[in-house]
């Protein structure tokens, strides 16, 4: 089972930030998943449309520069990344889900991504684009046929992971409240991916592992896969 670390090694260190992401890399995870927000003039690496809950700042991402919100304390000092700065922190070593929340202009996002490809900041393996907004998927699949999408529920759908086949995606990523075997069944029947999320719990983890998902997001990386690494030599 694959390990992401969720927004970073976000259990021990702020949130989507450059020390959560660089201890992601250190512990060797299978990928790690990040929120990106659109402001005025770039893409910000932060989960909330609004800045109050992680940052110094007031107000929506949305209605600020990246200069103006480099001014910001995302968390013991540290700065809310952009989009170029993840892609230079990672330079490729892992697989990046990348989580679409309040982004637009999405021209740019397929150009800066293109940019990364050809400079080598990042391969088209290690890309997987997530979003609850299935319309920004589709366009973006429409746009880069080879690109690896996730499709994002929070439900257990009546046809289980047949919104994500209909969205021709690499992968369905699911609430962990909302998963059952029969929902993971399916997805593989599919030949999709299914990840859960926010998985933390020994329990949850062992519980994921016997409905046979194929992946987990985590803020405890580390810890994670120490678990998991003890299950396997029993």
């Amino acid at each position: 089972m694959k390990v992401f670390a969720h927004r970073g090694a976000s259990g021990d260190f702020p949130e989507n930030t450059k020390s959560a992401i660089l201890e992601a890399l250190k512990v060797d995870v299978d990928g790690i998943e990040v929120d990106i927000q659109s402001s005025l003039d770039d893409y910000m690496v932060i989960h909330d449309s609004w800045l109050d809950r992680t940052t110094s700042g007031k107000g929506r991402v949305s209605n600020f520069t990246a200069h103006e919100l480099s001014k910001l304390d995302a968390g013991n000092g540290e700065k809310i990344p952009t989009l170029q700065q993840l892609f230079d922190w990672n330079n490729n070593k892992s697989l990046l889900n990348i989580e679409l929340k309040h982004t637009f202009a999405l021209e740019r996002f397929v150009a800066q991504l293109e940019q990364n490809i050809e400079a080598k900041k990042i391969s088209k393996a290690n890309i997987l684009v997530s979003s609850f907004d299935h319309h920004q998927l589709q366009w973006l699949k429409n746009k880069l046929p080879w690109l690896k999408i996730g499709a994002l529920t929070s439900s257990i759908p009546i046809n289980y992971a047949k919104f994500a086949s209909d969205l021709n995606a690499y992968s369905v990523h699911a609430d962990k409240t909302f998963i059952n075997k029969a929902f993971a069944e399916d997805a593989k029947k599919r030949g999709l991916k299914i990840y859960a999320y926010t998985v933390d719990r020994e329990e949850d983890i062992a519980l994921m592992l016997e409905y046979g998902i194929d992946g987990i997001f985590t803020n405890y990386p580390a810890r994670t896969k120490a678990y998991l690494l003890s299950l396997q030599k029993g």
